[in-house]
């Protein structure tokens, strides 16, 4: 079992809470990840409270970024114990994102972690960085 952001929209209503979820509830991907550190950004904020049509489907975990390291890789790529970090491909919006202690996801969105960075530096400088980082590391 794992913690995480829980949105629901259903009879009883729109809501978010706090949740012990089970792994088995993960959606489908190909890696899965322990997150370290995620963020709360505007866009987050907007699906938690449901004061904007962020969510495409529910359940869902927001959290449009996470950075984490990697338990478990059905690619070559990624093996347990690196360190990645994810933003954008619509985590938080039509696949569970990263306001969880674990998350699975498609092993083509991540980006291995700057080695040059810590966990915290890289979700402190946010998605629009993170989304340059991106650009930049696939020119090289």
């Amino acid at each position: 079992m794992f913690k995480g952001i829980l949105i629901e929209n259903d009879e009883s209503g729109y809501r978010a809470s706090l949740k012990d979820l089970e792994e088995s509830q993960l959606p489908e991907g190909d890696v899965t990840i322990r997150i370290s550190y995620s963020t709360l950004n505007y866009k987050d904020a907007l699906a938690i409270t449901g004061k904007g049509p962020v969510v495409r489907k529910f359940p869902m975990v927001p959290g449009i970024d996470l950075v984490g390291i990697v338990e478990d890789s059905a690619l070559p790529i990624y093996k347990s114990g690196d360190a990645v970090l994810l933003n954008g491909w619509g985590v938080g919006e039509s696949h569970w994102g990263g306001l969880a202690q674990k998350a699975r996801l498609n092993g083509n969105w991540l980006i291995p972690m700057p080695a040059h960075l810590t966990p915290q530096q890289v979700m402190s400088v946010g998605t629009p960085q993170c989304c340059a980082y991106k650009r930049l590391s696939a020119k090289v």
